[in-house]
């Protein structure tokens, strides 16, 4: 057994979507340092694309588009399969979160979200099922790894109402999801971040120092915490995890002591 057998993604083909930026980019290096032949990252903003395909090199391949909508995930599948037979790697990362006040929360602050959150990682890997399938078989897997959020495991303290429930329901999709297509050979999986800097989180990016106090290994994550779970899901280190989801966070969810504890000790 070496670290090659169990980690490396030599001659593995991915997607990750929202893949120019935060968390996305950071699972791109981390597919990078593995070995993957080619990573396709999808985005809205062509300008972050090309920053972020010129920052890693011409293994990362930028696709602008859309895909909060069902013709946006169309025109992203109609690309990849234009460009592979095959798909050995789907994250599902793209997402969104919307904060405002209960009494003022407006529809367009849920769907938006649930849209982008729930609906697109279904139906882009439902489209995106004959490249993966294609890539599957028992010895060697593909993968769908849903990025999801600690918020989806307990409540934050902030009136994220659709953005925790969005979060919430792509933890249980991924059981679901998985439970189907294992029959295919294609494992599915999530990882749940917490306070990764980004411009959705903007208190882990701005208030590094505040953020940390907060979490029991007293530090945010970095790319070596991201790039390193996603690998060792997509890899073979994985092959044996099916519907789980992998927390990632320092500590947040299951060694946190409430505060009157925490004074006690």
């Amino acid at each position: 057994m070496t670290l090659e057998d169990l980690f490396s993604l030599k001659g593995r083909t991915a997607l990750v979507t929202g893949g120019s930026r935060g968390i996305g980019k950071m699972i791109v290096e981390g597919f990078l340092a593995a070995g993957i032949d080619r990573v396709y990252i999808s985005a809205r903003k062509i300008n972050e694309i090309e920053d972020t395909c010129a920052e890693l090199g011409d293994r990362v391949i930028g696709i602008q588009g859309d895909i909060s909508t069902m013709d946006g995930i169309a025109a992203l599948v109609a690309e990849i399969s234009g460009r592979e037979s095959k798909l050995d790697i789907l994250v599902n990362n793209a997402g969104a979160a919307w904060g405002a006040e209960y009494l003022d929360f407006p529809e367009i602050g849920w769907d938006k979200v649930m849209d982008l959150n729930v609906k697109t990682p279904f139906f882009l890997t439902q489209q995106l099922h004959p490249l993966l399938t294609a890539a599957a078989n028992k010895d060697r897997p593909a993968k769908v790894i849903n990025i999801c959020s600690i918020d989806g495991l307990r409540i934050n303290p902030w009136e994220t109402y659709s953005y925790q429930a969005s979060k919430a329901s792509l933890i249980h999709l991924t059981r679901r999801m998985a439970a189907r297509l294992v029959q295919d050979n294609v494992y599915v999986t999530a990882i749940a971040p917490g306070a990764f800097p980004s411009s959705m989180n903007k208190v882990a990016r701005d208030h590094e120092e505040q953020s940390a106090k907060g979490i029991p290994n007293k530090r945010v994550g970095d790319k070596l915490d991201m790039g390193g779970s996603a690998v060792y899901l997509a890899s073979r280190a994985g092959d044996y995890t099916v519907g789980e989801t992998l927390t990632v966070d320092g500590g947040i969810v299951n060694a946190h002591l409430p505060s009157h504890f925490a004074e006690a000790l």
